[in-house]
């Protein structure tokens, strides 16, 4: 059967994904721009990443995904030292943000905006945004980092 107008006809499978599409392209979420947007780089099957990412969009923010398969040329990049890596990396508001950051950390870079490069918590520690384990949590630091690559201890958690 063929739904058809005065004017042509559309097959009912091209009728549906018609109409899927544009409830979807008009139901999609979009953009806010009053939200700071944080650009990050991952592996493409990262999990822990997409939920740090799911962090990150839980707390106000915007999130561009780049899948990346080079992380160690995106560190480099941006300048991040060896020892503070992770496994993503973004940025957002002119700072380099490594690794499992809490939202809030990065609100309250972009707020005192201090004159560092970025912040991060190195490594993968158990119990930060997007490695948590149950109610198991390890205490970590959220370190920033300069230019120069000097660190200092930005908090504690």
């Amino acid at each position: 059967m063929l739904y058809s107008t005065r004017f042509f006809r559309i097959p009912p499978h091209r009728f549906l994904a018609a109409l899927l599409l544009a409830c979807l392209s008009g139901c999609a979420p979009k953009a806010d721009p009053s939200k700071p947007t944080v650009e990050v780089w991952k592996s493409p099957t990262c999990q822990c990443c997409s939920k740090w990412i799911q962090h990150l969009r839980d707390n106000g923010f915007n999130v561009n995904i780049h899948g990346e398969t080079d992380l160690d040329a995106v560190k480099a990049r941006f300048g991040v030292p060896a020892a503070l890596g992770s496994c993503h990396t973004a940025q957002v508001g002119g700072y380099v943000i490594e690794g499992h950051v809490p939202a809030e950390d990065i609100k309250r870079l972009l707020a005192e905006k201090p004159p560092v490069k970025g912040i991060a918590v190195p490594g993968m520690p158990v119990g930060s945004p997007g490695m948590e384990q149950g109610s198991e949590k390890e205490p970590y630091e959220t370190l920033s980092f300069t230019q120069a690559g000097e660190t200092a201890v930005y908090a504690r958690h």
